[in-house]
């Protein structure tokens, strides 16, 4: 992959490069772009290319709108689903405004920042995401059903699994992108898919996951089938997750190694993600329909963690002769800004080392099922969107690494998403109008 401007600008020269999109996130993880010429991109390089900020929601006001997006010459990918005869290629930007500040609403800059933490710290963190997709069928028109592309289940093969091709294509076009997928399968529910990732560092993964989003969605849409990353499309089968695998090492050595129960900086870690979980929830589960999946088919909402058991919302993968590697977190969804919630699970986690934290007895029974009693003792995520709101409103863990103009346009864009799904009559069709074609 090309690092460097000159060789950017030379390899666009020579590749038959036609169009180029610059590629960033609102700061909902909407992924939005503008398309240049390929004469353009030295000004771009250099000035940024202007964009009117007070059309996205949650950016800046009509009275100061403008900001500027500059590529980040080490994200150059081709688009390989584009015709090869006048190629389009796309760069993640950098935003800043006109007197070249960075946005503060920018979440790469955001991730940037926490992982500069971490470094400072002597930690490196790298992570690895597993998200769930739904293919539905298209109506006579084009337009998204929710008739599900299959009838199969978990780990089943053709012709149950419909979506064998589908997934292949996403994974040959996600490499030739340069970015590698460790496993596909079907999911347990009908027309239910997910596919791994290898792991990368923090600001790599995030720039993946967007990536991987758009390409399920492309290679969906040219097989005529709609990818719904929704969490809950389908109200009684499993729900869409995204499991986050972290893992933190320092000085090469890995926190989580060799024994979990003697590993006292790794422990802290996963203390300061289950410290703060409760008022992340609205950055990991953005919508209301986030609810509707939590504490069912297996996905987590009880703030506790376990080395196998899947009801905590932390587990801790035994592997290599029972010596843990990593953590996963298995309560997110895949409607999440990736930058801004990475960035919150590492401070959330360097908080924990800093204050040496102790982490409680792991969960070892099936919160699913078990009576009242047990249940009690332990702390659940928020149950709706507007809990969820009003516990990250009164964070000062989250005041102190979100601005206040970041807040202020996340929190109310949610509350408006809350009302109206509230003042509906007919709340899964007003969660379908709002939210099923854009997610």
């Amino acid at each position: 992959m090309d690092t460097t401007v000159s060789e950017v600008v030379q390899f666009i020269a020579e590749n038959d490069v036609k169009f180029i999109r610059l590629a960033f996130c609102d700061i909902f993880g909407n992924q939005k772009n503008i398309a240049i010429m390929p004469s353009e991109l030295p000004r771009a390089f250099a000035h940024g290319i202007h964009f009117n900020a007070s059309a996205l929601r949650g950016f800046l006001n009509v009275e100061d709108s403008d900001l500027l997006l500059f590529p980040d010459p080490s994200t150059l990918s081709i688009l390989p689903w584009r015709p090869s005869q006048g190629r389009v290629v796309r760069f993640y930007c950098d935003i800043k405004y006109p007197d070249g500040r960075p946005f503060e609403g920018d979440g790469r800059n955001i991730l940037r920042a926490a992982c500069q933490r971490a470094r400072r710290a002597g930690y490196s963190v790298t992570m690895g995401t597993a998200s769930e997709f739904y293919l539905f069928e298209l109506d006579e028109t084009g337009a998204p059903t929710s008739l599900p592309h299959d009838h199969g289940e978990y780990f089943d093969v053709a012709p149950l699994d419909k979506g064998e091709n589908v997934r292949r294509q996403i994974c040959l076009t996600l490499e030739e992108m340069g970015i590698q997928p460790e496993s596909s399968h079907h999911e347990q529910g009908p027309g239910q898919h997910e596919i791994d990732f290898r792991y990368a560092d923090a600001l790599e993964a995030a720039d993946n996951f967007v990536t991987f989003k758009w390409v399920v969605k492309s290679m969906a849409a040219s097989s005529g089938l709609f990818a719904s990353f929704l969490p809950k499309p389908l109200p009684d089968a499993p729900g869409n997750g995204l499991h986050l695998s972290i893992t933190v090492c320092k000085d090469g050595h890995n926190l989580f190694h060799p024994r979990f129960d003697q590993a006292d900086e790794g422990r802290s870690f996963v203390a300061g993600i289950l410290r703060h979980s409760a008022e992340l929830t609205v950055f990991g589960n953005p919508l209301t329909n986030s609810y509707a999946r939590l504490g069912e088919f297996e996905a987590p909402k009880y703030i506790t963690w376990s080395h196998q058991n899947r009801c905590p919302l932390i587990s801790i993968p035994l592997a290599h002769g029972d010596a843990p590697n990593r953590m996963k977190i298995r309560a997110l969804d895949g409607c999440i800004n990736p930058y801004i919630v990475f960035a919150l699970l590492i401070h959330a986690g360097l908080d924990g080392v800093e204050q040496k934290l102790p982490l409680g007895p792991a969960c070892d029974v099936n919160l699913f099922t078990a009576p009242a009693e047990v249940v009690s003792r332990y702390d659940a995520v928020p149950a709706s969107l507007c809990e969820a709101i009003r516990l990250a409103q009164q964070s000062r863990f989250i005041d102190a690494h979100l601005t206040a103009r970041t807040l202020e346009g996340f929190f109310s864009a949610k509350q408006v998403e809350h009302d109206r799904i509230a003042a509906a009559r007919n709340r899964p069709a007003a969660e379908h109008e709002m939210y099923f074609a854009r997610y």
